[in-house]
C-alpha cells in the first residue's frame, strides 16, 4: 500500500504547476458560467476540478481515513479561501456535507429533519457534485499503472 501511495504521489507531483494548476481569472468565469446552469451562480467546482473534470487542486498528505474538513483545515487552501487571487466577487466552491459552510465554501445540509427545500437543495448540490466523482474515477482509470497493471499504460 505505501508504495502505491507513492507512486500516486509521484504522479501528482509531476503534474503540479503545468497541469494541475488553479483557474485564472477567464477560466473561473468560464466555470462559473457553467455552475449556474446547474442553480449554483458564482461557484467555481469543487475542489479537485474544474467542469471539464481537469484537476485544479489536490492534497496528499493526509490518511483517507480523516475527515473532509480536517484534510481542508490542513491544507494550503485553508488560508487562502478568501483570496482574491483565488476568488473573484460573488465565486466559491461547492462541497458536500463533511464540510462547514463558510464565505467561499457552499456546502449540503448535514440534516435535513425532513425539510423539502433542504432536501432539494442537497440533491442540486449532488448532482453539481457528480463531475468531481466521474473526475476521481477517470483519474484512478488513467493512473492504473501505479497499481503495477503493466497492461494499463
Amino acid at each position: 500500500m505505501v508504495n502505491y501511495t507513492n507512486r500516486v504521489m509521484t504522479a501528482l507531483e509531476s503534474a503540479m504547476g503545468h497541469e494541475i494548476a488553479w483557474p485564472d481569472r477567464q477560466e473561473r468565469a468560464v466555470n462559473s458560467a457553467h455552475f449556474a446552469g446547474l442553480g449554483f451562480p458564482g461557484c467555481i467546482r469543487l475542489v479537485i476540478c474544474d467542469q471539464n473534470k481537469r484537476v485544479i487542486y489536490f492534497f496528499a498528505g493526509m490518511p483517507g481515513s480523516c475527515h473532509d474538513l480536517t484534510c481542508l483545515r490542513r491544507s494550503s487552501l485553508w488560508g487562502r479561501l478568501g483570496s482574491a487571487q483565488l476568488f473573484d466577487n460573488g465565486q466559491y466552491l461547492l462541497g458536500d456535507s463533511g464540510y462547514i459552510p463558510m464565505d467561499r465554501l457552499v456546502c449540503s445540509y448535514k440534516r435535513t429533519a425532513g425539510d423539502m427545500d433542504k432536501v432539494d437543495f442537497n440533491t442540486c448540490v449532488a448532482h453539481a457534485r457528480v463531475g468531481n466523482e466521474h473526475c476521481i474515477g477517470i483519474l484512478k482509470a488513467r493512473l492504473a499503472f501505479v497499481k503495477g497493471d503493466q497492461d494499463a499504460a
